[in-house]
């Protein structure tokens, strides 16, 4: 009996430390030095300052600034802890009501805004954080931005264009927009003076939802 316990007992504990320790030790030093920015997370510096992430959606609320996508998580949204949806199906009355809700947010914010609303600023996405909108989001939002900003139509859609991304790996998805990539933009092209005034990302609450 005891002839077969060691070895395995001596297996056990290589394999333990092998697949445990030296195996995740490897794979976070060869992914550190290989691709920085994706091991760290890919954070977002503003000044200096840790403000987020491009891969974590944030809820923005403030006018002058582009709004994501909503958000189902819980507690709070954009929750990275607590991924997901809302699990509603498409003729629960529950969705048809928050939908609506958000619709009317919208338009409250830009009363002379005709264009349809896109789908993607009133429905949350399968993991409610979704850190992308699409153009026609973005494109959608430009003269409520332009407006609170006290910049033109055309000089926030040039940041918009600016700040597009192509389609993953040329064919997969749809061009988007990364709206905390686009909203530090957007703090960035304001006069100086004007600057202490605005509100910080993740200083914004969640009133698009």
């Amino acid at each position: 009996m005891r002839q077969l316990f060691r070895p395995a007992l001596t297996l056990f504990v290589l394999l333990s430390v092998v697949t445990g320790l030296v195996y995740p030790w490897l794979l976070a030093r060869a992914g550190g030095a290989l691709f920085p920015d994706q091991a760290q997370g890919s954070l977002v510096r503003h000044h200096g300052t840790v403000v987020g992430s491009l891969l974590i959606g944030q809820a923005f609320s403030d006018p002058g600034l582009f709004w994501g996508r909503p958000s189902a998580t819980a507690p709070a949204p954009y929750n990275a802890a607590a991924s997901s949806g809302s699990n509603l199906g498409p003729t629960n009355p529950a969705l048809i009501q928050a939908i609506q809700g958000r619709i009317d947010t919208l338009k409250a914010a830009d009363p002379s805004n005709t264009l349809p609303v896109p789908v993607d600023l009133v429905t949350a996405s399968a993991s409610g954080l979704d850190p992308h909108i699409s153009l026609a989001g973005a494109y959608y939002q430009v003269g409520r931005v332009a407006a609170a900003r006290g910049l033109t139509a055309d000089t926030v859609r040039a940041l918009v264009e600016t700040h597009k991304e192509a389609r993953q790996w040329g064919f997969l998805g749809e061009p988007r927009v990364n709206v905390l990539a686009l909203n530090l933009a957007l703090l960035d092209s304001l006069p100086k003076a004007s600057a202490p005034n605005v509100p910080t990302p993740l200083a914004s609450t969640d009133k698009a939802k």
